[in-house]
């Protein structure tokens, strides 16, 4: 077999998809590397956001940012700049490999799938924008357990970790609803199963925004608790729809 179907009725051979695959490689990596010197230019500014918190806790308290090593403020630069280079490029290097994928799709398979990119990566940026007016609230809480006579030395690194991962989190959650919808659309989760659930779900999101956002003033809480809800409420809603015309489908065809 020295030929891959990419479309009814249209083959390329293996070493077509070799090369496409190469071209398409060096785009993206070009894309994050252009990214990566742009975020590079912008990591002064990043900092100063991630920072934000611990300036306003030296106002009442010794705290700083601490580097572990010589080149600990460079590497963190770097850091910086590569997830800001992935997060600036990302428009490009999905659309290559969507690309690259999009041939071996049947006609209905491309149009989910355009259709779920669509609707997750903009739900993935609005949770890890969410996230960013989240972290300030849960660095003052975290730190309101050492006494005001200590010191609040953050670990430049692992401070730097601890926001991406509440970043990432929060985006990663708010895209959660788009999973359910193509679980319906797959025939594996009803919209009466949702329906039936839907105080379960509810309640989940509220202790998970919760534990991810344990700030005293509970307005962190409600920050990702209320959008994940509507989104859930959202994805019924499509999961509904879509049961219903199937159902009218199934009853004219009979």
């Amino acid at each position: 077999m020295n030929a891959i179907a990419t479309a009814p009725g249209r083959r390329m051979p293996f070493s077509g998809h070799v090369r496409e695959a190469r071209t398409r490689i060096v785009r993206a990596t070009v894309a994050v590397a252009v990214g990566t010197i742009a975020g590079y230019l912008l990591s002064a500014q990043i900092l100063d956001v991630l920072r934000a918190p611990v300036v306003d806790l030296a106002a009442s308290r010794n705290a700083s940012l601490n580097y572990d090593s010589v080149s600990g403020a460079f590497d963190l630069r770097l850091r910086i700049a590569l997830v800001a280079g992935v997060a600036l490029s990302a428009p490009l290097w999905l659309y290559e490999l969507f690309a690259f994928v999009a041939p071996g799709l049947t006609r209905r398979e491309r149009k989910y799938a355009f259709g779920f990119l669509s609707a997750v990566l903009p739900l993935f940026a609005c949770g890890c924008a969410v996230g960013l007016l989240v972290f300030p609230h849960m660095v003052r809480f975290l730190a309101s357990f050492a006494a005001a006579e200590d010191s609040t030395l953050l670990s430049a690194s692992f401070y730097f970790d601890f926001v991406l991962k509440i970043v990432l989190a929060t985006g990663v959650a708010f895209t959660l609803p788009v999973f359910v919808v193509m679980l319906n659309f797959l025939g594996i989760v009803s919209a009466r199963a949702l329906a039936r659930s839907w105080r379960v779900v509810v309640i989940a999101i509220v202790l998970v925004s919760a534990l991810v956002t344990p700030a005293a003033d509970v307005l962190s809480m409600f920050l990702i608790a209320v959008p994940m809800t509507a989104l859930f409420f959202g994805a019924y809603l499509i999961a509904f729809l879509h049961d219903r015309a199937a159902r009218s489908r199934l009853t004219c065809s009979a």
